[in-house]
């Protein structure tokens, strides 16, 4: 079968590590890590797992920090190679193993990605897992199959820039009928917003979304959804990102810039205090601000721009930061607090697993998402595709995703 993956070399990986921000494009050339091959169909683990046709799969941002080696080295002993890219994936079922249940062949689901206890075979699971915290699981290289902290990072499962892979039936959600498959593709991104945007307790006023790209979005959604007290203020780079932002809810919107850091002092009733060198200290500030960018400056941006005792989300996955003012965060008594993946969200009505409320919001139409898939490629064209994403401001792009049947 034809698939898109990450071949392992140490080579490649330095090349782009070194000369990637000077060339642009060699993250998507035949000199990078991204190849794409022929490739046996991965085998069902057990009896508990089935076949899925990819429909639709998503370039993620995690994916495009692995092609350009601009992420962290954290997963890479979690990881199992080569693997198949793309875990985020509509699709349909096409081989059930004879001891899955609730699952037929020909339905239309999406993947939970998550390799957890559950999917590893392993009992009892890991204090994360009884916890509902699959994403937080500690079992990632142990069980039934090989490394890997989701799907599309493990070389046993393959992966949704393919034409096949295999998910275990806990995997699996049913997608509603009324759903497009522009909107279930977009379930897993946006139950990862809708976990940071769970996280921190009561919010009300303002709170700061830090970056319009997919995930700044897919956040600005998830809280105009769950979080009625709260006003939205968006900072977005391009146009096309302002004219979203605004349609899916945010009640003001900062274009980025040289005077967006004014403007977001203004209306946080902030201060800014010039030190001689350096960025402004800042005090005051919004009671939470989720970084959607994840860069270095993004990243310091954030916790200047969070009050004290507020709450700064890292959403998405961050770069790697040259430094960290631990001034601000000790002063201010910040709760600095990650939010990756999903699990089991605490909701007034009780528990509630997070992919399930993405899924109900959407068919609810309390959020209307598929407007953000903006591009699709066939998987011979992935190096256009990949370009594309990583391109957002040029190509006009939020969330480009493979067409695979």
């Amino acid at each position: 079968m034809l698939a898109i993956q990450y071949v392992k070399s140490i080579p490649r990986w330095l090349l782009l590590k070194t000369l990637g921000r000077t060339f642009t494009s060699l993250a998507t050339s035949p000199l990078g890590v991204m190849q794409q091959r022929e490739v046996p169909e991965p085998r069902l683990p057990n009896l508990h797992w089935v076949r899925i046709r990819p429909i639709l799969s998503g370039i993620c941002g995690s994916d495009l920090a692995s092609i350009t080696a601009e992420g962290s080295p954290f997963f890479a002993p979690l990881t199992s190679f080569p693997f198949t890219f793309g875990h985020e994936v509509v699709g349909r079922v096409e081989e059930v193993g004879s001891e899955v249940q609730g699952v037929r062949v020909g339905e239309r689901v999406v993947i939970e990605p998550a390799l957890h206890c559950g999917v590893r075979g392993i009992d009892p699971p890991c204090t994360p897992c009884q916890e509902g915290l699959y994403g937080n699981c500690v079992n990632v290289t142990a069980g039934d199959i090989s490394p890997g902290i989701q799907t599309g990072y493990c070389r046993d499962t393959g992966g949704g820039w393919s034409t096949s892979l295999v998910a275990h039936q806990v995997q699996l959600h049913r997608v509603p009928e009324t759903l497009t498959d522009e909107e279930a593709v977009l379930a897993e991104p946006f139950a990862c917003a809708l976990h940071a945007a769970l996280a921190p307790p009561a919010l009300e006023g303002n709170v700061l979304v830090l970056g319009c790209g997919t995930m700044g979005l897919l956040t600005i959604a998830a809280l105009k959804a769950t979080r009625p007290g709260v006003s939205v203020v968006a900072v977005a780079k391009h146009s096309h990102q302002q004219k979203l932002a605004s349609e899916l809810g945010a009640d003001v919107i900062v274009p980025a810039g040289r005077n967006a850091l004014k403007e977001l002092c203004r209306i946080s009733g902030a201060s800014q205090h010039q030190a001689e060198i350096g960025p402004p200290t800042i005090l005051g500030g919004f009671p939470a601000v989720f970084d959607c960018v994840g860069s270095p400056r993004s990243l310091d941006e954030s916790l200047r721009l969070t009050r004290s005792q507020g709450h700064t989300m890292l959403v998405g996955m961050p770069a790697i930061p040259r430094t960290v003012d631990w001034t601000t965060i000790w002063y201010k008594e910040l709760h600095v607090r990650g939010a990756y993946a999903y699990g089991q969200e605490n909701l007034p009505g009780g528990r509630e697993r997070t992919f399930g409320l993405a899924l109900r919001l959407m068919e609810q139409r309390r959020v209307n998402l598929g407007r953000l898939v903006t591009h699709r490629f066939p998987l011979a064209e992935y190096r256009q595709a990949v370009r594309t994403a990583l391109l957002t401001g040029p190509f006009g792009s939020v969330k480009t995703v493979f067409s695979v049947s």
